[in-house]
């Protein structure tokens, strides 16, 4: 089952569309620019914007592993090693 199926089947309500950073690709290059910039020249700014991406993402992921909890079969534990 793909990402967008699990967080479409959980009713997940995240919204990347409309965000300056909205996928990992765009929040890669945005780490990468904001290394080579200099204070004055917006890097808390781009900072800010790469972290309320990465919150998203993490909720997220966060969600569709309790998805993927949600439908393992009863045995399954996720403390086991």
């Amino acid at each position: 089952m793909a990402r967008q199926d699990l967080t479409t089947a959980s009713s997940l309500e995240l919204y990347y569309e409309g965000m300056e950073i909205a996928d990992g690709r765009a929040a890669m290059q945005a780490y990468h620019e904001m290394n080579g910039m200099e204070p004055w020249e917006g890097v808390e700014r781009l900072r800010r914007t790469i972290s309320v991406y990465c919150e998203l993402d993490t909720l997220a992921m966060v969600r569709i592993l309790e998805e993927l909890v949600a439908i393992a079969p009863d045995g399954y534990r996720a403390d086991r090693e």
